[in-house]
């Protein structure tokens, strides 16, 4: 069991657009297929292009692509990109319990992540599951030989639950059709399941309980209104506890009887309206049952471990003296030792600590990177996680804390590329219009081998409660490695990680201030002698999405090119297209668009009311199927730019939801966007 806290919505989207779930909750994905009509195909290339393709060997379109005013892709440019589109990446999903030492993973031979088995550090990945869909998290079953495992169609994020033996067999289905869950958690036995469902309205997230031995035994143990969700069992099996999410500054913890149903808080709610939200989330129980551990930012700037004892009464702050967000901790199952991973300025630390004192216990550290999915194996004081670093993809990992052994499960095939050639980052920190330091992350290219200012691409992430990682870039270390791009990645106003004053300065009617941010950034490019002010573009994904458009409206006369993925084009119209059970969470980020005031202000400073000013070419990029911000977002700011007399190039991903998960559209896409940028911010001719 793991306690984290992700409430943000980013895509986690550098150019190609593949979203991974986290493992609470699984958001990112979110949602039912969008209500907006499929549009009918059109063209995948305009008439104005179309002459080309008889003079140069072009790319296919998948079918599953429909592309407007994009001109063929070059077949040679395909062959170029092969090698880093066949990247592997392989995530820790749990220890097999059943077995001394072996694990579940994911990984993807085919066009989606499956489930596999590797019995020991370095042994054969066995696939488990053969779907034509991506498996988005994985759940052992205690005790036995089966998983759990959730799954969508089409990036829809209606998350269906499958019961599935180790030694093969058909799947069978838990959940409800048509529904969307999430929250899975086994009791320690593995006899009960409990997990969070709009199965009965197709809103709310209510809590429900059932059996996998009696395929008849299933209640709805809560009705609620909102977004709760399961974290953990009592180790008699006899209670939950459970996280009812506001937004991300509030949260609040509490118990449920299994028998009754009967709802004890933990983290009472406010009584005072103007009193400061609190966030609390992550709680797991005790190994002895006595106490509740959870995160919570109350009278902290970040999210500290706490335990509650449930005899006495009280908390206690269990990790007062890391500075920085805990993101993720696991407890040792004889309940000694205490695994945390902060969120240091953008970089994991693992901190193990005496569960007994809190002191912290020396361990050894992985390389510098994101990990994630951490998990101690049953019996031991051994660590599993998923390490991502700028030099080397995300592998499965264990760590024996008693011997100091770090053990690699899995070595993904790199398609050829030597990543130990990859840019290592540098962080940054520009000074802003009012005073603030904002981090950015700067990826330049070897100056030997592009000499010179060189070109750069801003890529603002999504959330926007979350926080560029400098993890591995992936697909993208073509345009450092082969372009001699310079990538910058900034944490402007309103990312996570750099605690919660900071996390809250772009709510409501503070929304312009990041894009300022973004100013103040190109305004430090321009002062940069190895950077070239006059070749600067930008891209991001989700709310990123509608920070590139921003961009592109307000500082249209300094910027190249821009790509907008999956990006909200108008405020207004995404709360009201956005699913119903995700709309209050929005509100309380971006703005009640019922209240006339706001529903003005995010009128003006939706990057629709003012795409008149684009007048630099632009590449949009949409899943049909996107349920976070729906298909017509893109359709009515592609339609406003058109009119503008620019290129503008539109993909859209008829299988896809938020953000391009199957590998040959992924494929195409990234050729699409390298062609875009060659084009207008690098300059080459055609």
């Amino acid at each position: 069991m793991r306690g984290i806290i992700r409430n943000g919505l980013a895509i986690g989207i550098i150019l190609v657009a593949a979203s991974r779930p986290s493992t609470s909750g699984q958001e990112p994905p979110a949602s039912s297929p969008s209500t907006t009509p499929s549009p009918a195909p059109t063209p995948t290339s305009t008439p104005a292009t179309a002459p080309a393709a008889a003079a140069v060997a072009a790319m296919p379109v998948p079918d599953s692509i429909r592309a407007e005013g994009v001109p063929p892709v070059p077949a040679s440019l395909s062959a170029e990109l092969r090698r880093y589109q066949n990247i592997r990446t392989a995530s820790f999903q749990g220890w097999d319990d059943t077995r001394p030492r072996a694990v579940y993973i994911t990984t993807r031979f085919a066009d989606v992540p499956q489930v596999h088995h590797v019995a020991s550090p370095g042994a054969a990945r066995r696939q488990l599951t053969f779907g034509d869909e991506r498996i988005l998290s994985v759940h052992p079953q205690p005790g036995h030989d089966r998983f759990l495992y959730a799954t969508d169609e089409g990036g829809g994020e209606n998350y269906q639950l499958f019961l599935q033996d180790r030694t093969g067999g058909e799947p069978r289905r838990i959940s409800e059709p048509k529904t969307r869950n999430t929250g899975a958690s086994w009791s320690p036995s593995g006899e009960l399941l409990a997990w969070s469902s709009n199965a009965r309205n197709g809103k709310d997230m209510d809590i429900y309980v059932a059996s996998p031995a009696d395929p008849h035994f299933r209640r709805l143990l809560k009705q609620v209104s909102g977004d709760w969700s399961v974290t953990g069992w009592s180790p008699d099996e006899t209670r939950l506890v459970a996280e009812e999410t506001i937004s991300i500054n509030e949260s609040y913890i509490y118990l449920i009887e299994i028998d009754t149903g009967k709802t004890t808080p933990i983290t009472p709610r406010r009584g005072d309206a103007k009193a400061e939200p609190v966030a609390a989330g992550g709680a797991m129980w005790s190994k002895d049952g006595k106490s509740i551990y959870y995160l919570s930012d109350r009278d902290s700037e970040f999210r500290r471990l706490v335990r509650r004892d449930l005899v006495a009464g009280g908390d206690s702050v269990v990790t007062g003296a890391i500075p920085w967000d805990i993101e993720s901790y696991d407890l040792s199952d004889d309940g000694t030792r205490i695994a945390v991973v902060a969120n240091e300025d953008g970089s994991d630390v693992l901190h193990v600590l005496s569960a007994a004192t809190s002191a912290e216990v020396p361990a050894r550290q992985p390389a510098p990177g994101q990990i994630s999915g951490l998990a101690f194996r049953k019996g031991s004081h051994e660590l599993g996680f998923t390490l991502s670093s700028a030099r080397g993809a995300p592998d499965v990992y264990s760590m024996d804390l008693n011997q100091g052994r770090l053990d690699r499960w899995t070595d993904s095939e790199a398609g050829g590329l030597d990543t130990l050639a990859c840019v290592e980052p540098t962080l940054i920190h520009y000074s802003t219009y009012d005073d603030r330091k904002i981090p950015a992350f700067v990826y330049r290219p070897p100056a030997g081998r592009f000499p010179g200012p060189r070109p750069v691409l801003i890529d603002i992430h999504g959330g926007p409660e979350s926080q560029f990682r400098p993890g591995f870039l992936g697909r993208s270390n073509y345009l450092v490695n082969d372009l001699g791009l310079v990538l910058i990645m900034p944490n402007v106003r309103g990312s996570s990680g750099y605690g919660k004053t900071y996390v809250k300065l772009d709510n409501g009617m503070l929304r312009e201030g990041p894009v300022k941010d973004i100013g103040e950034l190109l305004d430090w490019i321009a002062e940069q002698p190895d950077l070239d002010k006059s070749r600067v573009g930008v891209v991001g994904g989700s709310y990123g999405g509608f920070m590139s458009l921003a961009v592109q409206t307000k500082y249209n006369e300094r910027i190249k090119a821009g790509i907008d993925i999956v990006g909200i084009s108008n405020f207004v119209t995404f709360l009201k297209n956005t699913q119903g059970y995700r709309r209050d969470l929005r509100r309380a980020e971006y703005g009640d668009e019922r209240d006339p005031a706001m529903r003005a202000f995010l009128e003006r400073v939706s990057p629709l009311s003012q795409a008149g000013k684009i007048r630099t070419p632009i590449l949009v990029v949409q899943g049909q199927n996107d349920p976070r911000v729906p298909l017509s977002e893109a359709e009515q700011v592609v339609a406003a730019v058109r009119k503008n007399d620019v290129p503008v190039w539109y993909v859209v991903g008829k299988n896809e939801g938020h953000g391009f998960a199957r590998k040959p559209n992924q494929d195409y896409l990234q050729a699409v966007e390298v062609l875009f940028l060659r084009r207008f911010l690098l300059g080459e001719k055609e």
